[in-house]
């Protein structure tokens, strides 16, 4: 199945590589932890503070300095984030006190004193918490998602909004192509497991989706529903409308380049107007205050 984005894969991350693993590296699933799983094969922070940057530089002129990760789930984009300079602060936001703990846990393994003191986490809901205007606020994994109104994700752009300084950024992704609309299973070897996204239900009337992940190993036992999602499939006109009713100046589409010799991504990100008719692409937005 052909593949346009090389940095998403519905919402995987292509950052391992597939093949045989050695014994030794074999997990199973009574010995796998599922957040550090996911970490594994959906998150790819350094791609993400990488597109900060460009964002920035591209439209501002200058650095950001401090971010907002909502949803941020175990935190992986704040803790890469204070990493790449003493100058950088994070704060993130989610529900799951729990996966927020894991995260700080794998951060302490990680991370220096100093740079764990430059993130702030809170358990609370990003429409409705006040934070410390950031210069980004960050929206990824298509976890807004969620919102399955308009009215309920303008209430959440409105939000992400409050929370920027003047100039701000909000950057959130988004998925789509014509195999987003089907009832199938993908799936790809990683690095002592498979990691297998399942789309289970889709409804063409309210583009409401049930997907699933799940993953397996190499002994035959299997996790289950590991992760599930209950969305609404938001189109990029309807995302980038909405964002102009919550009070955005203007909405930016990044688009990823094409390996000409493999046909899929090449992890360059552009901004255009154009886009491609692929079956799966995942494409970012820039949102300026």
């Amino acid at each position: 199945m052909s593949r346009k984005s090389h940095a998403h894969d519905r919402p995987s991350v292509h950052r391992a590589r597939s093949g045989r693993v050695p014994k030794r590296k074999w997990r199973t699933a009574a010995g796998s932890d599922r957040h550090e799983l996911y970490e594994l094969s959906v998150q790819e922070p350094e791609a993400e503070c990488d597109l900060v940057d460009q964002a920035w530089k591209e439209r501002r002129g200058r650095k950001c300095r401090s971010i907002r990760e909502d949803f941020c789930g175990t935190a992986a984009v704040c803790r890469e984030w204070v990493k790449r300079s003493p100058k950088h602060t994070a704060i993130g936001v989610d529900l799951d006190q729990s996966v927020m703990d894991w995260g700080m846990v794998r951060g302490r393994k990680h991370l220096s004193p100093k740079q764990l003191a430059r993130i702030q986490l809170f358990k609370t809901d990003v429409r409705s918490t006040r934070t410390k205007p950031v210069d980004s606020v960050l929206a990824m994994n298509f976890s807004y998602f969620i919102f399955k109104t308009r009215d309920e994700l303008r209430k959440y752009f409105k939000a992400a909004r409050q929370n920027l300084v003047k100039d701000g950024l909000f950057l959130l992704d988004a998925y789509g192509g014509s195999d987003s609309y089907l009832e199938i299973e993908e799936d790809r070897n990683l690095s002592g497991f498979t990691y297998i996204w399942d789309q289970s239900q889709y409804n063409p009337i309210s583009n409401h989706v049930v997907n699933h992940i799940h993953f397996e190993f190499p002994d035959g036992t299997k996790m289950k529903k590991a992760f599930t999602y209950e969305w609404r499939l938001w189109s990029l006109p309807e995302i980038r409308e909405v964002l102009l009713e919550a009070g955005f100046k203007r909405v930016t589409v990044y688009w990823e380049g094409t390996d000409k010799k493999t046909g899929d991504g090449n992890g360059v990100w552009k901004a255009d107007e154009r886009g491609e008719a692929c079956q799966g692409w995942v494409a970012y937005l820039v949102a300026e205050k």
